[in-house]
């Protein structure tokens, strides 16, 4: 076996074993099952390595990384790690991480896909026509966007704002895992369908996907369109309202079954 290929199969059992070992953690990757990554995984074992592959040393950095994620007391430690983060090439090019804002002790979370221009530029998420759209939403079922923390998948912006590489949400997961771990939500709201499909495991469209409660690592998931698609398609915003309606019942003592049925 050739030593470039020998490296590339040394990092692919690395990142399978932090991917597959993090405590409460499911796999987080887009369009892909877990069997269906360890495949992959075993393809790039069998591949020389690329531009942006880890560098020699990278996976004992990672794992020193892992260990400092999952021991973060609290949502500033855990903030100051993902600004000082170099897990993946996104760094390289990012103006500022966008970790996540809003109640430490929050209810309810939002996740979306990853930062845009706007995020990137104030470090904050869902800002913009976007964010106002958001706080909107959020207002009609009595939650004031400081009473909900909100946050992405990524916590650097891709290039051109492309969707998310498989190993780019890989290297983000453990941060999510450990801010929902310190938050204790009563509820998960995934807006679009990247968000839904990397926490919940799927290929499934969206629309598939909405009016009913799922479960990410624990937590109850509510599936609802992305804000920035309802500045595209008006006529969604009525059925994202009837998404949050689930939530806000749920936040009200309703079970799972009544909180579909409304």
């Amino acid at each position: 076996m050739s030593r470039p290929a020998a490296e590339a199969r040394a990092r692919a059992r690395t990142f399978l074993a932090q991917t597959l070992s993090a405590e409460g953690n499911v796999l987080m990757l887009e369009h892909a099952t877990r069997d269906e990554v360890v495949r992959r995984l075993a393809s790039a074992g069998r591949a020389a390595p690329t531009k942006g592959s880890v560098a020699p040393g990278g996976a004992a950095a990672v794992e020193v990384t892992n260990a400092r994620i999952a021991e973060a007391p609290d949502l500033e430690a855990l903030a100051q790690l993902v600004a000082s983060c170099s897990r993946c090439p996104l760094h390289a090019a990012r103006k500022n991480a966008v970790f996540g804002e809003g109640a430490a002790e929050a209810r309810v979370v939002c996740v979306g896909e990853a930062p845009g221009a706007r995020e990137d530029e104030t470090g904050r998420p869902f800002v913009g026509r976007a964010g106002r759209l958001l706080d909107r939403l959020l207002m009609s079922i009595g939650l004031p966007r400081t009473s909900v923390y909100i946050c992405n998948v990524l916590k650097s912006r891709p290039p051109q704002n492309r969707d998310p590489l498989p190993e780019e949400v890989a290297a983000c997961a453990p941060y999510l895992v450990r801010q929902l771990a310190l938050i204790q939500p009563d509820v998960i709201v995934a807006f679009g369908a990247f968000a839904a499909r990397t926490l919940l495991e799927t290929k499934s469209a969206l629309g598939r996907l909405r009016g009913r409660v799922h479960r990410y690592s624990g937590y109850p998931v509510i599936v609802t369109y992305h804000p920035a698609a309802l500045l595209r398609n008006p006529g969604w915003i009525r059925p994202t309202w009837e998404d949050l309606q689930m939530v806000r019942r749920m936040l009200d003592g309703a079970d799972e079954s009544e909180a579909r049925l409304g």
